[in-house]
């Protein structure tokens, strides 16, 4: 994917801080319009995630960290296919609180930017998806996210196309294969925000 400009596609893509983003986040989850925005704009990356996610995770009673997890539509996708053992963790209160009940077992505030709470080899699998997208996560997360995976753990996230290379996703993922931290087991171009056109990579990758 060559670099492709996304960030006007959307009002959130414009901030560059975190307190503005939380701030947006305030006004974006009143009445239900969050979750209206997402279906009226045909966000598919949490169904082509988990999708794909499912082909390799075939032990379901695997305990997966949702990073990011907003609303809780990729945290829907997982018990679709039977998974159970899942922690949903983000940086907006006001977001969880839109999270339909018994969604997860446990939820959280996180900032993927920082050094997360979690221990060592913490979780079986994790999945990241629309974080790493304008104004939010930055490709060093993925630093984190291989040290809280147990070894032959599972990361599973997406990366707005726009940004792949801004930010540098490129050299991250090559470096972090280079150094033998992770093996690439997928890695291909997806629809994700399919009324903005806007495309991702999807990725998932299996911790060595």
């Amino acid at each position: 994917m060559t670099k492709k400009n996304t960030s006007n596609k959307i009002p959130i893509y414009q901030l560059n801080s975190k307190d503005k983003v939380l701030d947006y986040y305030v006004d974006w989850t009143k009445e239900g319009k969050f979750n209206k925005d997402m279906t009226d704009w045909n966000y598919h990356a949490p169904q082509n995630t988990i999708e794909l996610f499912n082909k390799h995770a075939l032990n379901k009673n695997i305990n997966i960290l949702d990073a990011g997890c907003g609303s809780g539509l990729v945290g829907l996708e997982l018990k679709k296919y039977g998974y159970s053992k899942i922690t949903g963790a983000d940086i907006s209160i006001n977001i969880l609180n839109l999270i339909p009940k018994y969604t997860y077992q446990h939820l959280g505030l996180i900032d993927l930017n920082e050094n997360l709470k979690y221990e060592d080899n913490f979780y079986d699998a994790m999945t990241c998806v629309g974080t790493f997208t304008y104004g939010h996560v930055k490709a060093h997360a993925l630093d984190e996210m291989i040290r809280i995976i147990k070894n032959g753990g599972l990361i599973c996230f997406t990366i707005n196309g726009g940004i792949y290379l801004e930010y540098k996703f490129d050299k991250k993922i090559k470096q972090l294969s280079d150094d033998k931290l992770w093996q690439i087991i997928d890695f291909s171009k997806s629809s994700y925000i399919v009324k903005k056109n806007i495309e991702a990579w999807l990725c998932i990758a299996k911790k060595i």
